[in-house]
């Protein structure tokens, strides 16, 4: 499992939408760019469905989740 608390470009909020992984200063679940990208979406329709988060935190979450699959 991912430890979200190492990226910078996420924040979990106690309360809010339900606690879950959220791009800092937004309502944006982390998931949804997964979900997204795995249903075909490309980065840049990402970033124009969800206006609240910037193109550098993209990239810092794909970054550390690509990092973490090279510890293991």
């Amino acid at each position: 499992m991912l430890d979200w608390s190492q990226c910078a470009a996420v924040e979990r909020v106690s309360g809010k939408v339900g606690g879950a992984w959220l791009f800092v200063g937004t309502r944006v679940p982390v998931k949804a760019l997964f979900e997204n990208l795995e249903g075909g979406a490309t980065v840049a329709e990402f970033l124009e469905w969800f206006p609240g988060v910037n193109r550098e935190q993209v990239e810092a979450v794909l970054e550390h989740a690509q990092a973490s699959l090279a510890e293991v």
